[in-house]
């Protein structure tokens, strides 16, 4: 498994961090690897051999000590390999991020549906991460937290790698105050306000999504649910998360029979990964506001989005 990690010898290219891979240590005689390229084609095999010899041929795989590593460079056990992603024809989204907040230890933005908070999959420089870091010249620039790709709102950011852990702790405590929007369809078959307590799991069939499930054992999910303006068959909800499960908002409102306008992935998988996105469907779901005391500067902070959720049609 790679991942993009910070070393102070391997800058960010064209605002991406390089991403790190690790190579097991072996017995002396027992590599099951003759060479670095042997290792990369079977521990990342997506990429492609044929890529992976380009790339080490082009000096994009670095060492440790950012030197690059030739086509046939030996396998090296107990050591650590650095690359850079990259996707080729990268689709553009083709929406702006804006900056809500910014000083010495914080940015806060507003992030558009369909953009992704950090690079995955089939994006890298269409991120909101990346976005910023160039935009901004801040190539430490780390995120707090992430949301959905398919949400809008506000993502927080720190400016200082050093004070990640503080701000990361205020999620980890739940003194994070969070409150989503949503667009579903009206009910009265609820009693409102309403709680969900469920025990959110990953789905038997579909590693991407989550459900609820039903052994009894105890919830690990907790969400507050309002209505705030009805139109006529639909309703704009407040969404008050307690705890932060993956896809949380999406399965309790789907639980409730209340799935949420233009989502791709419950009750049912009506998109799949690799298929050309429709962008005239966002999934009605933003992340509004957020409220903590700042760790680093004692302030009390409450920031809001300036993104609004669009109504969908009668």
């Amino acid at each position: 498994m790679s991942r993009s990690t910070r070393h102070p010898q391997i800058p960010a290219r064209h605002g991406v961090a390089a991403s790190c891979v690790a190579l097991p240590a072996t017995s002396p005689g027992a590599t099951p690897w003759a060479s670095t390229l042997d290792f990369l084609d079977q521990r990342l095999p997506e990429v492609g051999r044929a890529v992976w010899a380009a790339r080490l041929a082009n000096g994009d795989v670095l060492d440790e000590d950012a030197r690059p590593l030739a086509p046939e460079a030996p396998y090296c056990g107990g050591t650590r390999l650095f690359y850079y992603r990259e996707v080729p024809d990268e689709r553009v989204v083709p929406f702006e991020e804006t900056v809500v907040f910014r000083d010495a230890h914080l940015v806060v933005a507003d992030k558009p549906h369909f953009l992704p908070v950090t690079p995955g999959g089939h994006f890298v420089q269409q991120t909101l991460l990346v976005r910023l870091q160039r935009k901004l010249g801040l190539p430490q620039l780390a995120p707090l937290h992430r949301i959905d790709r398919e949400t809008a709102g506000l993502v927080l950011f720190a400016v200082n790698p050093d004070e990640r852990g503080a701000y990361h702790a205020l999620f980890s405590g739940r003194t994070m105050h969070k409150t989503y929007e949503a667009i579903a369809p009206a009910s009265e078959a609820v009693s409102w306000p309403h709680t969900r307590h469920s025990r959110l799991v990953e789905h038997p069939s579909d590693f991407y999504r989550m459900c609820e499930a039903s052994d009894g054992a105890a919830p690990n999910s907790e969400t507050h649910i309002e209505p705030l303006e009805q139109r006529g068959a639909w309703a704009r909800y407040r969404l008050t998360p307690v705890s932060g499960k993956r896809h949380q908002l999406r399965v309790h409102m789907n639980a409730l029979g209340l799935p949420i306008v233009g989502d791709q992935l419950y009750p049912t998988v009506l998109h799949g990964p690799d298929e050309v996105e429709d962008f005239s469907k966002p999934l009605r779901l933003l992340a509004q506001a957020i409220a903590f005391t700042d760790p680093i500067t004692g302030e009390a902070r409450r920031f809001e989005s300036r993104l609004s959720l669009e109504w969908p049609s009668p």
